[in-house]
């Protein structure tokens, strides 16, 4: 990153990007996420501090250790999927997406799990142009 964002400004530049997100350390432990309020995936605030393994479905679990596993051993840096998921009477496209954190010279931080709600962006079609 260039420059030096005060806290203030990064929590609120964190609270307002238009997707979810979850960080992990390099040990897989649940480090915090943003839009606590509105998340798709809601969680406990106790999940943090938690390794990520006692907070997936069973059924996506084999998955997300592969993910870990290939980020850890340098073999991907993102993975990239999407679901089509029941809530609140409706369906929502929902795309995911895992990024490997690594600093500098390479080395393996953590990882970024991202979501978003693509419903609305699924049915866009032709232009808007700004302010229109």
């Amino acid at each position: 990153m260039i420059g030096n964002l005060p806290k203030e400004v990064l929590e609120a530049i964190l609270e307002t990007i238009p997707l979810e997100f979850s960080v992990l350390d390099a040990n897989d432990n649940v480090l915090g996420w943003n839009k606590h309020e509105t998340r798709i995936f809601k969680r406990p605030k106790v999940v943090i501090g938690r390794n990520v393994r006692k907070c997936h479905p069973p059924e996506s679990l084999g998955k997300v250790e592969e993910i870990l596993k290939d980020f850890k051993e340098g073999k991907r840096n993102k993975a990239c999927f999407w679901i089509d998921l029941n809530q609140e009477d409706k369906t929502k496209k929902v795309l995911i997406e895992y990024y490997a954190l690594r600093n500098y010279d390479g080395n393996y931080l953590g990882c970024l799990e991202a979501s978003k709600d693509i419903t609305e962006i699924q049915a866009l079609s032709g232009e808007k142009r700004l302010l229109d």
